[in-house]
Order: structure tokens, then C-alpha cells, then sequence
């Protein structure tokens, strides 16, 4: 069941290795002369074949950022490695090798079909982030627990699985076992598995798949839940206010105040110190509250200059865009008359000319270009001075809680507008 070391050297991937293969299996013909003199990038290789090379030990393959498929079965492999650049990996088959752990495939988000047929793997882990993986093909390896078969109820999209050669695939109520446990599954074991056998599955492990499926859903409740709360305490950073919606901020400063509980047992004091919270406790409300209706300021501020900036390109690109075509459509017979023109005199008052014409475009291009870069800096410095506003507008009102109790939040704008040639003559 696994790669036993040939009387070849074991290798390591290096550069010389991967430019030979890219080599190849690259083009042919004319297409092939051409790239063997000017050389392959590898960011622009997406298939590679690195089978029967006698390699222990992936590397090197940072460059194949754009590789969607990638072959290194019938090798000597021991670990899963250096792939944490190939994100855009779809297909990857580490077959016949001698790898013992599934791991290193954290960054494959995109792999949707996994060989690691004939390996020495005991246990399927370490796959959470293939959530497109449809066909997982783990045959031949040393799987012996049948809860390896619960743990690939998470992949959705999972329709092909191979695990014959296995302990598991030894018990009887195996294949009963993965059609119930991975209803949606289509093939096991290169045989489609047919209705009527996923109907006997579904009926006799009824029962324990009613009570995982509960399992799953309190969890999924919970993870649901933790993330939105997450998501809030992010709102709340982002707003300078997190833990101040309650008594948060109170109760942490007493935690660890020893002399301050032993004062709270003092005849009247417990009710001083209550009063004195629930007072303290309304101040955190009240900035909590402010806190949040100026991130939407904030906000609102940002994502209007965003616009601006967005609208102002595209305005300055349209109008370059069109001087260049009323240039092309000028000058586009013209070239057809350069070609026919026999007589030197006339082909050389021609090139001036339109040679003047081309620095004219090319002068009126910059010129927009310098506009542009005008009109962002007064954008930006305009969006900063505001920015700056806000902020100490929030300073100044919640530092104001200190003395105001039952007042009137000081209320104020930004500068009341602020203007900007062309696109950008709007108030945020």
C-alpha cells in the first residue's frame, strides 16, 4: 500500500526539474520552438504533470500561481507541502505516494477533485477548506473508523468517493453505512449507487441519522450565532464603542479591586455603589448609542468619497477615450493613403504632419492626466479636513459626559461644503 524507494536518488522539486517539465508539455510545432527560445512563465503554466519522478519532497512551485491542475502521483511523497500558493488548484492527484497525514491544503478553497489513492492515511482531516470538493478519491490507504465517514457530511457539493482497500470497506454495513451517513453522494467506489439501496440505508440507520442531524443543527445555530455576534463586536470596534452597550466597563474595573469589594460590605455603601453603576452604566449607554450614529457618518462620508473619486476617473477616462477616437477616426484613411502615397515629398509632409497631430493627443492626454491628479489631491484633502471634524466632534461630546447628566448633545456639522472642479463639485 505504498512507494517503496527505487534505485533512483530521491529528488526534490527544483527549478531545473520544473522548467524541464514545463517544457514538455508545452505547445508543439511552431507555437513550441517559439516558447522554448523565450521561455515559459511559470505564472502562466495551468496544467503540470510531475508523475514517476522520484520526488520526496514538494517545493518550488510558488510561481504556478495560475495552476489549475497539478499531477505528482507515483512518486515518494511523505508530506503535502509547499501548495499554499496554488490557489486556483481545481484538480491534484498525489496517488502512490508514501503520505501518511492529509494536510498543507488550507489555501485549495477552489479544489473541487483529490487523489490520494494508495497512500498510508489513517484518518480523513484537515479538509475544511475544500468546501467545492466534489470527487475524493481514498483508496487503498489505512482508514480503519467509520466516523472518518461522518466527518465528510460538511462537503456539500462531495459526489464521488473512493475508499475500497480500506479496513472500513471490510465491514459489512459499510456501504449501507456511507449512503446513509452521505445521502447526497452518486458514486462509491466507481459504482453509482442506485435508489433503492440509498432507501434501505436511510431506513435502517434512521434513528442515529435523525439525532446527528439535530447535533448538527444546534451547532450550526450556535456557529451562526457566535459569528453574528462577532459581526456586531466588529461594528462596535469600527464605532470605538465595543463593551460599552451594558456594564462592562464597570464590572471589569472592579474585578480586580480587592479593597474596593471589601468596601461594598460597609453599612450603605452596597447602595451608593449600585446607584453609582447604574448612573455609570447609563453613560456608556448614551456614548454607546452616539458612538454608532457617527460610524454612520463616518461611514456615509467615506463611501460618498469613494463615489467621487470613482466617478471622477471614469469622466476623465470617457473623455480620453473620445479624443482618442475622434483621432483614430481622422486619421485612420489617412494610414491607407501613407501606404499608396509614391512620391517622397508628399509621404514626408504627411509624417510631419500627422506627427503633429500625434504630439497634439498626446499633449491633451497629459493634460487630463494632471487634472485628474489635481482634482483627487483636493478630494482627498477635503475628505481628510472632514474626517478630522467628525472625529473631534465625538472626542469633544463624549468627554462632555463627565458634567452633562440629563443635557443636550452639542450638535454641529462638517464644513458645511466643500467644492471640486468638475465631477467632484458635490457636497459629500
Amino acid at each position: 500500500m505504498h512507494q517503496l524507494y527505487n534505485s533512483l536518488e530521491p529528488r526534490v522539486m527544483d527549478e531545473d526539474m520544473l522548467k524541464l517539465a514545463v517544457g514538455e508539455q508545452g505547445p508543439r510545432e511552431e507555437a513550441g520552438q517559439l516558447a522554448r527560445q523565450e521561455g515559459i512563465l511559470f505564472k502562466d503554466v495551468l496544467s503540470l504533470q510531475l508523475d514517476f519522478q522520484n520526488i520526496l519532497r514538494i517545493d518550488s512551485l510558488w510561481e504556478f500561481e495560475n495552476l489549475t491542475k497539478l499531477q505528482l502521483d507515483n512518486n515518494i511523497i511523505e508530506k503535502i507541502e509547499g501548495l499554499e500558493q496554488l490557489v486556483h488548484l481545481v484538480w491534484l492527484d498525489l496517488s502512490f505516494n508514501n503520505i501518511e497525514a492529509i494536510e498543507g491544503l488550507d489555501t485549495l478553497v477552489n479544489l473541487e477533485d483529490l487523489s490520494l489513492f494508495n497512500n498510508r492515511i489513517s484518518k480523513i482531516d484537515s479538509l475544511d477548506a475544500l468546501v467545492k470538493l466534489q470527487v475524493l478519491s481514498l483508496g487503498n490507504n489505512q482508514i480503519g473508523n467509520m466516523m472518518n465517514i461522518i466527518y465528510l457530511r460538511r462537503f456539500k457539493d462531495l459526489r464521488t468517493l473512493s475508499l475500497s482497500g480500506n479496513p472500513i470497506a471490510e465491514s459489512e454495513d459499510y456501504k449501507m453505512f456511507v449512503c446513509a451517513y452521505l445521502p447526497d453522494l452518486v458514486y462509491l467506489d466507481f459504482h453509482r449507487i442506485d435508489d433503492h439501496m440509498k432507501e434501505m440505508a436511510e431506513s435502517k440507520h434512521q434513528y442515529s441519522i435523525d439525532e446527528l442531524k439535530h447535533q448538527e443543527n444546534l451547532i450550526q445555530s450556535r456557529l451562526e450565532d457566535e459569528q453574528a455576534q462577532q459581526e456586531e463586536l466588529e461594528k462596535h470596534k469600527a464605532a470605538f464603542v465595543e463593551h460599552l452597550n451594558g456594564s462592562f466597563l464597570f464590572d471589569s474595573m472592579y474585578t480586580e479591586d480587592v479593597e474596593g469589594n471589601k468596601l461594598a460590605y460597609l453599612p450603605g455603601i452596597s447602595e451608593l455603589l449600585q446607584a453609582y453603576k447604574d448612573k455609570f452604566v447609563i453613560i456608556c449607554l448614551n456614548i454607546f448609542e452616539y458612538g454608532l450614529k457617527q460610524q454612520e457618518k463616518r461611514k456615509l462620508e467615506l463611501d460618498t468619497f469613494n463615489e467621487c473619486v470613482q466617478e471622477a476617473i471614469q469622466e476623465n477616462q470617457e473623455q480620453g477615450k473620445h479624443r482618442i477616437a475622434k483621432f483614430e477616426e481622422k486619421h485612420l484613411l489617412s494610414l491607407n493613403a501613407i501606404r499608396d502615397e509614391s512620391e517622397l515629398t508628399n509621404f514626408e509632409m504627411k509624417i510631419v504632419e500627422y506627427g503633429k497631430d500625434i504630439t497634439e493627443l498626446f499633449n491633451v492626454l497629459m493634460t487630463l492626466e494632471m487634472q485628474l491628479v489635481e482634482q483627487l489631491e483636493e478630494t482627498i484633502n477635503m475628505f481628510e479636513r472632514n474626517i478630522i471634524d467628525l472625529v473631534a466632534l465625538f472626542i469633544e461630546n463624549v468627554q462632555s459626559l463627565r458634567w452633562l447628566s440629563a443635557g443636550t448633545w452639542r450638535t454641529t456639522t462638517t464644513r458645511s461644503s466643500w467644492r471640486s472642479p468638475s465631477i467632484l463639485s458635490r457636497r459629500y
